[in-house]
Formats: C-alpha cells, structure tokens, sequence
C-alpha cells in the first residue's frame, strides 16, 4: 500500500454507534492521509465468537494496516497474534493490532487512554479507596491505570469471581500484595469507597441499566464510565443528582484512538484536534 494510505479497523460486537472510525478519518484527512476506516461488526454480520481468527486472517490478507478490538474479544484475541507489546503483555489484553511485515502485534491503547482522562479530568479527587465494576479486557487496563495512577487500594467486583481473581493477582505481582482485592461485600464496600469505575458494558445503548445498586451511590463520591454511547449513562446520571463528581467516557475514548492513530500510521496525532472533533459529533 502507499505509505501515504491506511486501512484500519474496528472488531467487536453492537459498534454501530462507535465515533472511533471518524476520529481515526477525521485526523487522517487532516495530516493528508487517505484514511479509511471500517466497523467490523460481528453483530450485524451474525457471527458467533469463533469468528474472530478467520475475521483477522482476512484483514491480514487485505491489506488492514491495523485493527482496534473491543467488547468481547480483547482477551479472546491474545493467542492470535505474534507479538505483545510490554503493556499489553502486562495487562492481559489488547485494544489495538498492528499489521505488518506479516506479523500480528498487539498493544494496548486502553490504560494510557483512561490514565489521561483521569489526570485531566479528575485530577485532585481522593484514591485512597476505589470499587471497579469488571475485570474484563477494559477492566484489566483499567485497573492497571488506576493502580498506576496513585488508587491505594481497588476492590474489584466481577460476574465472573475467577476472572476477578486472575485479575488482582496479575496486579499484585506488578504493583505488590494489598493493592488489589476482590470484593465480597459491595455494599460495605461502596460505603467506604472514594470513587467507583464501571468497565462493565452495562449501560451501553444495546444493554441499557447500572453495574450496580443506585442505592449504593454517595454524594462522596467520584464516578468514571468507559462506555460512551451514550455518553451519559444511567449510572453518571444517577451520580450527578447527588453532586457527585464524574468522568464519562469521551476522553478514554479519545487519548486511547490518539495512541492508536500513532501506531497505525507513525505519525503524531493533533490530541486537542480530536477532542474537539469528538465533541463535534455530539
């Protein structure tokens, strides 16, 4: 391919409303690329999981310079590829392949993602204590950015306890014992908690509802979503009535698409021009 053209895409499930393809277009056409970018949804295509090697061998003969991978395929996409990057070895996750010289390399764009948003948007709030809602591939490079970001402690709570537990072991041998734990008692622990983080796809529009008990919320609060369709969920709506301070979750999605523009294509992405296209698209 001309080195001046990328083709990109996005592999998950219900992506329809995904703004990452014209993120990726919009700063392309704006460094002189030609930038296509293309959902592949595996969804709409009626596709079961085992799809996924058959999904990436195809954008591997066709010429993909790189795919983003979400919900729910970003562990599930580990023992196909060649190479892991140290963060996403590290983390147990990828969110972003690189494809090239005939080999499949992952990274994960997702911790530097939700690390910048926390920085810039809740830059001063208290982390001696905060409860995570899942423990999946975007959980886990959560988790990573959160521990990395000062939290003292995190209580992870997930449908899947095995998972969950892989999940705080994996962290405790990169940050030390007593930083993680898996939660047993929500209640006691929310009642206790600085701040609350869902990474669950609870609240998305095709799974409308709260990771937990509004019931639960405190107006001590701090609160931060990943899902951004919609962009103000059921849960940061519940949080803002009671003056609790909040992070929904435009900025992961934009610091984590800036990561990923930069390794698709080697160039320096605009971070401020792609914040102020995602506000664009309303």
């Amino acid at each position: 391919m001309n080195p001046n053209t990328v083709l990109a895409g996005l592999i998950g499930r219900g992506i329809q409303a995904s703004r990452t393809p014209a993120l990726h277009e919009h700063e392309g056409d704006a460094q002189a690329l030609r930038y296509l970018y293309r959902l592949i949804d595996a969804d709409q295509l009626g596709l079961d999981d085992s799809a996924l090697p058959g999904l990436l061998d195809a954008a591997q003969r066709t010429g993909f310079t790189g795919l983003n991978i979400t919900y729910p395929f970003k562990q599930a996409i580990l023992p196909l590829l060649d190479e892991l990057s140290q963060e996403a070895e590290g983390i147990g996750a990828v969110n972003t392949v690189v494809l090239k010289d005939g080999k499949r390399v992952g990274h994960n764009t997702d911790c530097l993602g939700f690390a910048e948003g926390l920085r810039r948007g809740l830059p001063d709030v208290a982390r001696d204590q905060v409860v995570q809602m899942g423990a999946g591939g975007a959980g886990s490079a959560v988790a990573h950015a959160l521990l990395g970001e000062g939290v003292r402690h995190l209580v992870l709570f997930d449908v899947d306890s095995t998972r969950a537990q892989a999940l705080v072991g994996n962290l405790s041998a990169r940050f030390g014992e007593g930083r993680a734990s898996l939660g047993t008692d929500l209640a006691a622990a929310m009642a206790t908690a600085d701040g609350l983080v869902n990474t669950t796809p609870v609240g998305m529009a095709k799974l409308p509802g709260t990771p937990l008990p509004v019931a639960l919320l405190h107006a001590r609060l701090w609160v931060a979503e990943i899902i951004y369709f919609p962009l103000e969920t059921e849960l940061l709506r519940h949080a803002r009535a009671l003056g609790c301070r909040t992070l929904d979750g435009s900025s992961m999605a934009v610091f984590q698409a800036v990561k990923a523009f930069e390794l698709f294509t080697g160039r320096i992405a605009d971070a401020g021009r792609m914040q102020a296209h995602f506000a664009r698209l309303g």
